[in-house]
């Protein structure tokens, strides 16, 4: 942490919200409609 300048919480924010998708999302059986729900939402 203190060498480096950067962190990880554009990454951790990313994974924060593919969790919440997936929790919404809970049953879904296309994984297609998952995938491109984290892209519009992530992009």
């Amino acid at each position: 942490m203190w060498r480096f300048t950067r962190n990880n919480g554009i990454t951790e924010g990313l994974h924060n919200k593919m969790e919440l998708i997936n929790r919404q999302a809970y049953g879904f059986r296309n994984f297609q409609n998952y995938r491109l729900r984290v892209k519009v939402l992530c992009s």
